[in-house]
């Protein structure tokens, strides 16, 4: 038996700028549709006493012979919550483990990628307006997944971390897309947005969508804090709601569980999840009130990732 390759976050980095992630992902989603993949609900275990907890994201890809693991702790710290990440890919086969790969790169590159997918199936074909709320690695992963899915005529970005940033950073921002307006303040940052993106680690609404001048596609990843939500629960009545899987999503989103229990919404409402909008089966948003893709993240997607560069590392 040989061991696993174990590829670490720069490896990582280096291989992910050479795949197409978001016609993995495209694929993947496809594959769910068909019956071809199988993606159950995340685990998640809490350590005692309040210490944090993990969560494992399983899932199997029957056409590509393999399946996976992804493990991620949310260890509480005096410091700062601690949040780290290894996908172990296993083959059908064999039953041997092929890869053990640091995931912190597989989950930004997924999350935003899987955002980048939804945008490109529910966006407005006329959207030229773009917001993204969050300056962090995950934001700046949106952005260049997003950027060449529409005509944007602008692309203003807000997060209360860049107003501690000098010059110099701003402009290292802004060299992400010469569209790119970093602006001060967040009612300014939404006014007439056709895209809002909420790429924050909050686990507390950051905008709320009755205050938008106009309807919108607003996207959000939150973060694996207990309940975490970046739009207020209430505001899922009110909205065309999707999500990447609606088998999954619903029993860990925080703003979805908030929302049953107290706001009297129920996960039928559901329009679509990626499977049924990339085959077909689900209605895009008319956009007589706001859309809204929640997105917890997939197992199957660091899977589907991490069988990407297996296959990459194995051809040498």
């Amino acid at each position: 038996m040989s061991a696993p390759y174990v590829i670490d976050q720069q490896h990582a980095r280096t291989l992910l700028a050479r795949l197409d992630v978001p016609q993995i992902l495209r694929k993947l989603f496809r594959d769910l549709a068909a019956g071809q993949a199988v993606q159950p609900p995340q685990q998640l275990v809490e350590f005692p006493q309040g210490a944090g907890d993990f969560i494992n994201y399983g899932g199997v890809l029957a056409e590509e012979r393999v399946y996976g693991v992804k493990t991620s702790p949310y260890i509480v710290r005096s410091q700062g919550a601690l949040v780290t990440a290894w996908t172990l890919l296993m083959s059908m086969d064999s039953g041997q483990p092929l890869l053990l790969c640091d995931a912190g790169e597989l989950t930004t590159a997924r999350t935003a990628a899987t955002t980048a997918v939804a945008v490109d199936a529910l966006a407005p074909d006329a959207a030229r307006r773009l917001t993204i709320i969050g300056s962090g690695p995950i934001a700046r992963a949106h952005l260049h997944y997003v950027k060449g899915l529409r005509s944007w005529a602008d692309i203003r970005i807000y997060s209360p971390a860049l107003a501690n940033k000098d010059a110099a950073a701003h402009a290292l921002l802004k060299q992400l897309d010469p569209r790119l307006e970093i602006v001060s303040d967040l009612q300014h940052a939404l006014v007439d947005a056709d895209v809002i993106m909420l790429c924050t680690s909050s686990a507390a609404p950051v905008i709320d969508p009755a205050s938008l001048s106009k309807p919108a596609l607003i996207t959000s990843i939150s973060t694996n804090a207990p309940r975490a939500h970046e739009v207020p629960p209430q505001a899922l009545n009110d909205m065309a709601v999707y999500c990447d899987y609606r088998r999954t999503t619903p029993g860990s989103a925080g703003e979805m569980l908030i929302a049953s229990e107290q706001f009297h919404w129920q996960q039928e409402a559901i329009v679509g999840d990626l499977p049924e909008l990339l085959s077909g089966k689900a209605p895009r948003p008319d956009y007589q009130r706001h859309a809204f893709f929640r997105s917890i993240g997939l197992g199957l997607e660091d899977i589907a990732l991490a069988n990407a560069l297996y296959r990459l590392q194995h051809a040498g």
